[in-house]
């Protein structure tokens, strides 16, 4: 009866079943958001002035980059290989009971070392299907995607270091392996980058990883839509553009533009220089060859490019 008089009651108090409601009402509205996402707040209005900035840039030099595909090292040599050369992975697939020999020791203690990759053992049937019957003797190593960078990323960098750009274009190379050397020959001689067309061309791949003997680590690949219009865009930020080829009507130690801000593009070994990229060049230089060889592969003939290039920045 004294339950009832009091529900009954005119005193103000806690109703039966408000615990809850009281609680919510206790409760906070979650963490702070940073500074760049609070309204009003400066830190706010320079990342939003920058989006706006990044939104009005050329189209050539925005485009792409990105990320590439995943790959699959098969096979103990070439997983023990990629392994030793510093290829990224995020994961080695190792077959159940499988035999024991030194490749597969050295291939578990180089995962272990490295660190950040994952083992995974895994049944013959499953790595079968993985890799489309392909022999991978037990061992399958993944390979993950290529962070490539921007166009303008490379340039950016370059004056953000006070040195003038040195990039290399290459232009129909198809071959990973001539990518690897390229990025080599890049990092050997001070070079800020490698740019890449994103059809129809070499991408970062295990091979070029391997080829280029770690400087893929220190040296950034941009990708890009359209070569072409990205070189023009290099041009009108005031960066010579020079092209190899054979019939060119400067020579290599002539060519005083090479000292300063410059991309050189390197064409295939057959074909050389699409005419389009050609025509786009400031420059037109060859490589004097007394020994009569018709051309170069990219990797070297980049070097050589670039070897003088650094010599008159020296």
């Amino acid at each position: 009866m004294a339950a009832n008089n009091r529900r009954m009651s005119g005193k103000k108090g806690a109703q039966v079943g408000s615990g809850g409601q009281r609680r919510k009402g206790l409760e906070g509205k979650g963490p702070t958001p940073p500074a760049e996402m609070r309204k009003k707040h400066k830190k706010n209005r320079i990342a939003n002035a920058k989006a706006k900035q990044a939104a009005r840039r050329p189209a050539t030099l925005k485009s792409r980059g990105g990320k590439g595909t995943s790959e699959m090292v098969v096979g103990r040599n070439s997983v023990v290989e990629a392994l030793r050369e510093g290829v990224p992975a995020s994961m080695l697939y190792v077959q159940q009971f499988i035999d024991n020999d030194e490749r597969v020791r050295e291939a578990l203690q180089l995962a272990g070392e490295r660190g950040g990759i994952h083992l995974m053992e895994a049944p013959r049937p499953e790595l079968d299907r993985m890799t489309n019957g392909l022999n991978h003797q037990g061992l399958v190593l993944q390979v993950p995607p290529y962070e490539y960078a921007h166009a303008e990323d490379l340039a950016a960098a370059a004056y953000d270091e006070g040195e003038d750009p040195l990039i290399v274009a290459l232009d129909g190379v198809t071959d990973p392996r001539n990518l690897g050397a390229v990025v080599r020959s890049v990092s050997a001689f001070g070079g800020h980058g490698v740019v890449v067309p994103e059809r129809r061309a070499a991408g970062m791949t295990a091979g070029a990883w391997k080829t280029s003997a770690g400087a893929a680590a220190r040296t950034p690949v941009a990708r890009c839509t359209n070569l072409t219009r990205a070189l023009e865009a290099y041009k009108k930020a005031g960066i010579a553009v020079v092209g190899l080829a054979a019939d060119g009507e400067h020579t290599v130690g002539d060519l005083e533009a090479l000292g300063g801000p410059v991309v050189i593009v390197v064409g295939s070994e057959g074909k050389g220089l699409s005419r389009l990229v050609g025509e786009t060049c400031d420059y037109r230089v060859r490589i004097p060859m007394p020994g009569g060889t018709e051309s170069l592969n990219a990797g070297v003939a980049a070097g050589v490019v670039l070897y003088e290039a650094s010599r008159r920045r020296a």
